[in-house]
């Protein structure tokens, strides 16, 4: 994670962007006297909000569960992928 403050951040806008984009990486921006911000790319975004919604809803954690569950006494097979 990297961190700059709001004037290095927009002097050297496209170096931070690259960055973001080409090396997974998060920029904090600290802005005097405000709040600070979090730049992060799109795909893990999408991952978070991804995550948000497998986590807020109870059939899929059901699911989850039960297959831990499934897991746990033995009540599942090893599948070769390439077999498929």
């Amino acid at each position: 994670m990297i961190t700059t403050t709001y004037s290095a951040f927009r002097s050297n806008l496209k170096h931070f962007l690259d960055q973001v984009t080409d090396d997974a990486e998060s920029v904090i921006i600290n802005r005097d006297g405000d709040k600070a911000v979090v730049i992060i790319s799109l795909e893990e975004y999408e991952a978070m909000k991804e995550t948000q919604y497998i986590l807020s809803s109870p059939k899929v954690m059901e699911a989850i569960a039960s297959a831990e569950k499934d897991i746990q006494k033995g009540n599942y097979k090893i599948i070769d992928p390439h077999a498929l």
